[in-house]
């Protein structure tokens, strides 16, 4: 497994009704040769709240994807709760130094 956590990028990703909302990249990992996106969206996000995406191959472009089973997301989302939660303090707003 690669990892490589808290980078500035920024992605701009459609919803199925044609929406832009752009997303900034908390983490990614390589887990059975796949790339998976922890990304939180850019605009005020009180509750933490991130999603979780991976990239396939769509001919020449690669594209970000749900992820549909159940198991597969299960397994990523426990990777990513360790490996960002561990090392950032989420305490509900208390200050933090």
């Amino acid at each position: 497994m690669s990892e490589e956590l808290y980078g500035d990028e920024i992605f701009t990703l459609t919803d199925e009704e044609g929406n832009e909302n752009e997303f900034a990249l908390l983490g990614s990992t390589v887990i059975d040769e796949v790339t998976y996106l922890a990304l939180e969206p850019v605009e005020e996000n009180p509750e933490g709240e991130y999603v979780i995406l991976k990239m396939e191959q769509d001919g020449d472009e690669q594209i970000l994807v749900t992820i549909d089973d159940d198991e597969e997301f299960d397994r990523v989302a426990d990777y990513f709760e360790d490996e960002l939660f561990s090392e950032v303090d989420y305490d509900g707003g208390e200050d933090q130094e």
